[in-house]
C-alpha cells in the first residue's frame, strides 16, 4: 500500500523538482563555477583559480558594503514587522471574516504595479523640495534630507515588504484559538499582559517568518538603494552591477552573489529553527 502511495507520488513532485533544478540549482552551480574563472581582455578564461575570492575577500569596501547590507535589511524587517503587527492583530481579531478577505485582497493589489515605478513615486515624495518637506515648511519646520540616504532605502524597502509581511502575520494570528484569549481575561490579564504573554508567543511562527522575508527582500534589492539611497555607501547588490561594469568581472561579481546567498541560507535556516523550534 505504502509503495503504491509512493508511486502515485513521484509523477506530482516531479515537476517542481525539475523547475528547481533548471532554475535554481544549474545557475546556482553555474554561477559558483564562473567565481573560479578569469577575465582576460574582457572575456571569460575557465583556468579555475582563487584569484577572484581572495581579491573581494580581502578589500575592506568589500566587509563596509556586506555590514552596510546587513543593517539596511535587519532595519527593514524590525521596521516592517513592528508596521505591519499593529494592522494585522486588526485584521484577525477585530473584524469579520468578510472584511478581513476584503482587506487581504487589498494587501495583493500592490503586486499587481511595478516596484520600480512604486520607489519613482517616493520620490516625489522625499526630495529635498518634495511633497514631505513642502508640508514640513506650512509648519515652520525646517526640511529634512531623506532622499539619497539610508531613510530612503529604508522606505524603498518597507514599500516592497509590507504587504507581504501583514499578510503572512494576519494568516498566523487568525489562526490562534480565541479561547485562549479569553482565558488569559478571565484570569484578569490586561491587554498587554495578554499581547506578550499569550498572542505573540503562538504567533512567534509567523512574525519571524514574516521578518525573514523582509529581511530577504531588502537584502538582495537593488531599486530601493539605487534610486532612492543613492548607491552610497553600496550595498552588496550595488556592489555587483559596480564590479560587472568594471571590466566586465563577472567572476568577482559571482563572489559576491554566492556569499549573498549563502548568507541568506544561513539567516534563514536560524530563523526557522527560531521560529519551529520545540519549546522547552
Amino acid at each position: 500500500m505504502s509503495s503504491n502511495t509512493s508511486r502515485r507520488r513521484w509523477p506530482l513532485l516531479l515537476p517542481p523538482l525539475l523547475w528547481q533544478l533548471t532554475f535554481f540549482l544549474l545557475p546556482l552551480l553555474f554561477l559558483f563555477v564562473i567565481s573560479f574563472w578569469s577575465v582576460v581582455n574582457f572575456r571569460l578564461e575557465p583556468d579555475m583559480t582563487l584569484k577572484n575570492w581572495d581579491f573581494m575577500l580581502s578589500r575592506s569596501s568589500f566587509w563596509s558594503a556586506y555590514g552596510h547590507t546587513w543593517a539596511l535589511a535587519l532595519g527593514a524587517a524590525v521596521v516592517t514587522t513592528c508596521c505591519s503587527f499593529p494592522a494585522a492583530c486588526s485584521l484577525a481579531f477585530t473584524v469579520s471574516e468578510r472584511t478581513r478577505k476584503l482587506a487581504l485582497m487589498f494587501l495583493v493589489v500592490p503586486f499587481f504595479t511595478s516596484y520600480l515605478v512604486r520607489v519613482y513615486s517616493w520620490q516625489a515624495f522625499l526630495a529635498d523640495n518634495g511633497i514631505v518637506n513642502a508640508l514640513l515648511a506650512l509648519v515652520g519646520l525646517d526640511g529634512l534630507p531623506m532622499l539619497n540616504s539610508d531613510f530612503g532605502s529604508l522606505v524603498g524597502y518597507v514599500t516592497l515588504a509590507l504587504p507581504l509581511v501583514t499578510l503572512v502575520q494576519t494568516m498566523g494570528l487568525a489562526q490562534i484559538d480565541r479561547n485562549l484569549i479569553e482565558a488569559a481575561h478571565n484570569l484578569r490579564a490586561g491587554p498587554v499582559r495578554t499581547l506578550f504573554e499569550v498572542i505573540m508567543p503562538l504567533a512567534k511562527p509567523s512574525l519571524v517568518v514574516g521578518a525573514l522575508f523582509a529581511f530577504i527582500l531588502a537584502f538582495g534589492d537593488f531599486v530601493a538603494p539605487t534610486y532612492l539611497g543613492g548607491g552610497a555607501p553600496p550595498t552588496l547588490s550595488n556592489l555587483i552591477i559596480d564590479t560587472t561594469k568594471s571590466g566586465q568581472q563577472w567572476p568577482r561579481a559571482a563572489v559576491v552573489a554566492i556569499v549573498m546567498i549563502l548568507t541568506l541560507v544561513v539567516t534563514s535556516l536560524a530563523a526557522v529553527r527560531l521560529a519551529y523550534g520545540r519549546r522547552k
